[in-house]
């Protein structure tokens, strides 16, 4: 069931809150919504999964470009474990919600009891930003789900093995139907806000991650992905040497967490907190 509280500044920001259990707080990517977590959920048995669509995404309200920011999305994190009594959760982030996982081990460590990162680190690869930049914040020329559904195989270069009603289910979540064709499901804005990070100075988000030490942590990565490098990866893990780690065959950014190789590190995570 989605829910709704409203932040310090006055946001109201959608949320769901589902099952017993180990506290997990879902965060999705950068235009996504809690249906991120649509197709892992089923999977995630005994523990109480927490999601919520970041301000101006999904059934949340538009706040404006200056607040779609990291740092903001990491408070408004916190405000929803406040709104609910969660003293301490799992975070689950998936692209941007791992950034915001960072952020909060590094101003808000007693609140985090473990951090599962999907393809994303504290490197990324500027050729996946620029990809990003290509649709963020523009409606897409199909006009009805199908033809969304027809277009992601080739939209979606890295991704192999996926049945046609995975392309189908994914058109209907990232996307809204509406009597003029497929439009977004957030703020347009949102490109204004990441352009404005894509445009400025590098930002060095290794100490981010160094935050992390001493909670458990994991990494799944899409093996075609070009946002998060090999490379990267494996720097991560040689400054984590225990941290979890799966390489998904046949997924770009991001894999979908209903992969073998996805489910095993994350039961393996949730094992770890327990």
């Amino acid at each position: 069931m989605i829910d709704v509280f409203t932040t310090a500044d006055g946001a109201r920001l959608a949320f769901s809150d589902e099952g017993q259990g180990l506290p997990v707080l879902c965060l999705a990517g950068l235009t996504r919504t809690m249906a991120d977590f649509d197709y892992v959920a089923p999977h995630l048995t005994g523990v109480r999964l927490v999601r919520m669509d970041y301000r101006g995404r999904g059934g949340s309200q538009w706040t404006g470009a200056d607040t779609y920011t990291v740092p903001q999305e990491a408070k408004d994190a916190v405000a929803l474990l406040d709104h609910l009594g969660i003293a301490q959760a799992a975070v689950l982030g998936t692209s941007r919600g791992g950034l915001i996982g960072m952020v909060l081990a590094a101003v808000a460590k007693d609140r985090l009891l473990g951090l599962c990162l999907n393809d994303i680190g504290p490197q990324i690869e500027r050729s996946g930003l620029e990809r990003i930049s290509q649709y963020l914040g523009r409606n897409p020329a199909a006009k009805s789900f199908d033809e969304m559904a027809a277009k992601l195989p080739a939209a979606m270069a890295g991704f192999t093995n996926v049945p046609p009603d995975r392309w189908r289910a994914e058109a209907e979540k990232h996307y809204v139907q509406t009597g003029a064709g497929l439009t977004i499901p957030y703020d347009p804005s949102l490109r204004t806000a990441f352009m404005a990070a894509f445009d400025g100075p590098a930002v060095d988000m290794w100490p981010l991650f160094d935050s992390l030490a001493g909670i458990p942590l994991a990494l799944i990565r899409g093996a075609n992905s070009d946002l998060l490098s090999a490379q990267t990866a494996a720097n991560m893990l040689l400054r984590r040497p225990d941290m979890m780690f799966s390489n998904v065959a046949g997924r770009a950014h991001v894999p979908f967490l209903d992969e073998p190789e996805s489910l095993a590190t994350l039961h393996r995570f949730i094992g770890a907190l327990g």
